[in-house]
């Protein structure tokens, strides 16, 4: 008898090569013990190589295409203007202007990006995880008398370089903005940069594979998400009002040396002039953890179960697909569910039902915002650096003014976008609208009638905060620009199907550079691509002129772009059913 022949009928007998059915539990993550004697991992990895090195090889040259491309970029777009910079600065030009409210706002800004970073990354192993190999892999060669740790190992490790090549280039960032603004030598900021950009991303790394194999750390990522989103919030904004010259520096110490995100700070302050005690021993509590979490992890890199690891894999392709075929709510749907988590969870409240027949859209849409507060609470922090935007807009001029102005009613777009789930709900699948007695394109436009209520009672409250704190009229800016933001929100959420075929058209007829990107992103955002210039306009002339008499133009201007935003979803609301008829 063979090898081969004597391998398959260990395998045959201890049923470590069993099928598993669409409909059956999953055996392999239980799977039967084998012994020494059908360990065939060596052999089938050799096999694997041989058979797979024509594509090993071209993939090889795809991957060595790719980082020559991105290199490229890099380097036309980061390494020539800096050194064209560097270069001005050694003939007489000062870039140390901006260098104290850089420094002032190194402190928080460092330590919420660095605990952004880990967030990122723990919230990746909730639906993906550092170790997902092609499905292939797990559902043939992992299901066979194979030790998982030598073909799951290069995958953790691959991870780790894909986290790591974009802390280097933030360290690269880092160098280049210290040495023009602060004067610091390059070798000397690259190298205090370092410890932070590097060991921050593989530390998140580290973190998201223990939520990936440990349901216990996954249910802790999922309750501290919110607490941690609000912290990194609350950092961001105290590193803009640093900047702004109203520093904390107790509560910045405090931030410092709370952990491995302050830690990188103060590494990266070290060879400046405000730099904090401590430096070195910052950088050696990065890298010491990171050594260890990374030869932990490596061990433990093996010991994902099989179940786990299909399931991940379904998730990811699933992701890309979605992805490929560009249907991003899609994408994200599909990371939301996986996550186990799908809008922060739902909790089980009652409202009283509406006696008369008319309130019960209104009743569903409440009812639903309620049930899942994530999205209320993900308003609210949203509309927190919209109205703090406000501030800069009231005291710059020009273009300038108009942008921040876009820039907050961005930020507020973002807040009322959370409050129209239903609507988007409502359009994912039109068959949903069957039990109401409403034509499509008026039952979407009651949907913006719960998510305007909300946002009133958020700017209110927002703008009676902002009196309180001393701020003026204009602060009743706010609730003025709800109306408009919920009907380019409504436009969006009215869009269909993704149009692909916007991707590959061109209009220009010679044949010229195609623009099918930027149709397709045209045509994504059109709601807020027209609501946020044109609303930007009388805003930022009021935030400028700072008095109660510019409330009233930009009240006007508001209602006639709330009434067009109308139109235009309804028109496009009209169009879906028919639309989807013909899919």
């Amino acid at each position: 008898m063979s090898r081969a022949e004597s391998a398959a009928e260990s395998a045959a007998a201890t049923g470590a090569g069993t099928a598993v059915g669409p409909g059956e539990p999953d055996a392999a993550a239980a799977p039967a013990e084998w012994t020494a004697d059908d360990d065939w991992t060596d052999e089938a990895l050799a096999l694997l190589r041989a058979l797979r090195s024509p594509h090993r090889r071209n993939r090889a040259k795809q991957v060595a295409f790719a980082l020559y491309c991105t290199v490229l970029i890099l380097l036309v777009w980061g390494g020539v203007p800096s050194l064209g910079l560097f270069l001005q600065a050694s003939m007489g030009a000062d870039y140390t202007g901006r260098g104290p409210a850089l420094l002032a706002a190194l402190p928080s800004g460092a330590a919420a990006v660095g605990l952004a970073v880990l967030l990122l990354a723990v919230r990746d192993g909730l639906w993906r995880g550092p170790v997902v190999p092609p499905r292939a892999t797990i559902d043939w060669l992992l299901a066979h008398p194979v030790r998982p740790r030598p073909v799951l190992r290069p995958w953790f490790w691959l991870s780790c370089g894909l986290a790591a090549f974009p802390g280097l280039v933030v360290a690269l960032g880092g160098m280049v903005v210290l040495g023009l603004t602060v004067r610091t030598g390059l070798p000397a900021a690259l190298g205090w940069c370092l410890p932070g950009a590097l060991c921050l991303p593989l530390l998140g790394v580290c973190a998201g594979l223990l939520v990936q194999r440990d349901p216990r750390a996954a249910r802790w990522a999922r309750l501290l998400t919110p607490y941690a989103t609000v912290l990194v919030l609350a950092l961001a904004t105290q590193s803009a009002l640093a900047a702004a010259g109203h520093p904390v520096h107790w509560l910045e110490r405090i931030e410092l040396w709370s952990g491995p995100w302050g830690w990188a700070g103060l590494a990266a302050l070290a060879p400046t002039p405000a730099a904090v005690p401590g430096g070195g021993l910052a950088a050696a509590l990065l890298v010491l953890p990171t050594v260890l979490g990374l030869l932990a992890a490596d061990r433990a890199a093996g010991t994902v179960p099989l179940g786990l690891l299909r399931e991940r894999a379904r998730t990811a392709a699933g992701v890309l697909a979605a992805l490929r075929t560009v249907e991003l709510r899609a994408a994200r749907l599909v990371v939301a569910s996986a996550s186990g988590a799908s809008d922060g969870g739902r909790r089980r409240v009652r409202l009283p039902v509406p006696r008369k027949p008319w309130l019960a859209l209104y009743w569903r849409d409440a009812l639903a915002l309620l049930r899942t507060p994530a999205r209320l609470g993900r308003a609210v922090l949203l509309a927190v650096p919209a109205l703090l935007c406000a501030v800069p807009a009231h005291g710059t001029r020009g273009v300038l003014s108009w942008a921040v102005t876009v820039l907050a009613l961005l930020f507020g777009y973002l807040a009322l976008a959370q409050l129209l789930e239903p609507a988007r709900i409502e359009t994912d699948d039109v068959r949903r609208s069957s039990w109401s007695p409403y034509p499509f394109a008026g039952l979407m436009l009651r949907h913006a009638v719960v998510p305007a209520v909300l946002g009133l009672v958020l700017s209110v409250a927002g703008a009676v905060a902002v009196l309180l704190l001393g701020g003026g009229a204009t602060a009743w800016l706010a609730p003025l620009a709800v109306p408009p933001l919920i009907a380019a929100g409504l436009v969006n959420a009215c869009r269909g199907p993704a149009r692909r075929d916007l991707l590959y058209r061109s209009p220009q007829p010679t044949g010229g550079g195609n623009t099918g990107i930027a149709m397709f992103a045209a045509w994504y955002a059109a709601g807020p691509a027209v609501a946020l210039p044109l609303l930007a306009l009388p805003l930022s002339a009021a935030l400028r002129a700072g008095t109660a008499p510019g409330l009233p133009q930009a009240a006007l201007i508001g209602a006639v772009l709330t009434a067009t935003l109308l139109q235009w979803a309804r028109a496009r609301a009209a169009a879906l059913p028919a639309r989807a008829r013909h899919s």
